[in-house]
């Protein structure tokens, strides 16, 4: 069983922003794949949908207490924390560029930072999504921002990509996805 977590926070004001970004795609992801609709689960303070391979996992927390639903759904649904695969935004990839690596740091991502709290080890994986310009923004400034016309094509273009490697996980494994998401 595979865990997904999409990464972002609850409430109409955030869509659509950066910081949302592996919310919303794992979102898109559910919708491309005609799965049923998530369902608020009180106890896990999230957004779940359970299929037979995988659960589909959105913290209804902000994103700096991701890790108090993501810990919560890894014990509940009992999954170890190698078959986490944690998305989210990175201020330090370009805006089309994904990165998934395993027991790696939060380098300085809070949502990241409080599910290794929650799990207590950095060994699950990350599945980085690149929400940088072309001309550099602090991070602070950059995640609660919207992405413009031009900038959500590229976004559709970076999501599709990370449906196959979503796709490559469930039917294979993340090694493999891995070598497909980290050619940008």
């Amino acid at each position: 069983m595979i865990l997904f977590i999409g990464l972002g926070n609850p409430g109409r004001q955030y869509e659509h922003t950066r910081h949302n970004v592996g919310r919303e795609t794992l979102m898109r992801w559910a919708e491309k794949n005609d799965l049923p609709d998530f369902e608020f689960n009180k106890k896990l303070k999230a957004l779940v949908l359970k299929e037979k391979k995988f659960i589909l996992v959105l913290p209804e927390t902000f994103m700096n207490k991701s890790g108090n639903a993501a810990g919560i759904a890894a014990r509940f649904f009992k999954v170890k924390p190698n078959n986490i695969i944690v998305l989210h935004d990175d201020a330090d990839l370009e805006l089309g560029r994904t990165k998934l690596s395993f027991n790696r740091h939060a380098a300085g991502h809070k949502g990241v930072e409080s599910i290794k709290r929650a799990l207590k080890t950095w060994k699950f994986w990350r599945l980085r999504i690149g929400i940088q310009k072309k001309k550099r923004m602090d991070a602070m400034k950059l995640v609660l921002q919207k992405f413009s016309p031009a900038e959500e094509a590229t976004l559709k273009k970076t999501q599709k990509k990370i449906f196959e490697g979503l796709d490559t996980v469930i039917k294979e494994n993340p090694d493999i996805a891995m070598n497909f998401l980290n050619q940008n």
